[in-house]
């Protein structure tokens, strides 16, 4: 794995209630200059119709088209793509955890996977998965989760909630619209006993996963600011988002021109 901007020695912050907290917990972890790169391909053959870079820290959204695919390119290893999938003609049908959980009988998301709405309609399929599991129960960190978990030193962090409602926002949706989510590339075991955690990733640089839209579907997707726990490997890096139509001529795309860099040495998945 990569380095990670962790400190040994525990640094001493003030509190919202006028005490001190002593804290080995990075404070402003950003992309590192030179960490390892693989911007990949569309897993799926067919025209591309949308290719676009996701920077660190950043929202991101696009409306799918009925049949074509979207592939998710962890360009850097282990950085946590928290997404939320609308009906595009009706938003307030959106993705819902249970009803994906309940109608498939299992906590992970895999290929094969039925992406489904509120309403039970399927939303997305999951039609190809470099990882063994993909998330969609550790919900998207925010402001008020990341002081609760973290302390107040840590309350000035935008997480994955700021970025959905900035998206939100440009797409004419709001607080009410931010439901819980999916977390592409994020490793959240659950044990025997049913304790969660956020652990070291199971991904490297270039992995992908491919959904299939089965109508047409707005996605939003936040590439996780997270800095406190391993969820983007302490080390923010950029997403590639690629939508390709697979009954149109053409082939997988081509890779980015790099914009942080184009080196394609993978690191080491956890």
């Amino acid at each position: 794995m990569a380095t990670t901007q962790t400190e040994s020695t525990p640094t001493t912050y003030p509190t919202a209630s006028g005490g001190t907290l002593a804290s080995t917990v990075p404070v402003g972890a950003v992309y590192a200059e030179g960490s390892p790169l693989h911007r990949g391909a569309s897993l799926v053959e067919g025209a591309v119709v949308l290719d676009e870079e996701v920077a660190p820290n950043a929202p991101w959204s696009a409306v799918v088209k009925e049949g074509h695919i979207l592939t998710i390119v962890d360009v850097g290893g282990n950085q946590s793509a928290d997404c939320l999938l609308y009906d595009a003609d009706d938003p307030e049908e959106r993705y819902s955890v249970p009803d994906t959980l309940a109608w498939q009988g299992n906590a992970y998301v895999r290929t094969g996977t039925v992406l489904r709405s509120n309403e039970g309609r399927p939303l997305m399929t999951v039609v190809a998965n470099e990882i063994d599991r993909q998330d969609t129960i550790g919900g998207a960190c925010g402001k008020e989760s990341n002081t609760l978990r973290y302390g107040h030193h840590v309350m000035f962090h935008h997480g994955c909630r700021e970025n959905f409602l900035a998206e939100a926002g440009r797409r004419g949706l709001g607080v009410r619209d931010i439901v819980s989510n999916l977390n592409w590339f994020m490793n959240v075991p659950v044990e025997a006993d049913g304790a969660l955690g956020i652990v070291d990733g199971m991904s490297a640089p270039g992995r992908r996963v491919a959904v299939r839209a089965e109508t047409d579907v707005l996605v939003m997707v936040s590439n996780c600011p997270q800095m406190n726990n391993p969820c983007n490997d302490f080390n923010p890096t950029p997403l590639r988002m690629i939508v390709v139509d697979p009954q149109g001529a053409g082939s997988p795309a081509s890779p980015v021109a790099g914009r942080l860099g184009s080196a394609t040495t993978p690191k080491d998945a956890a």
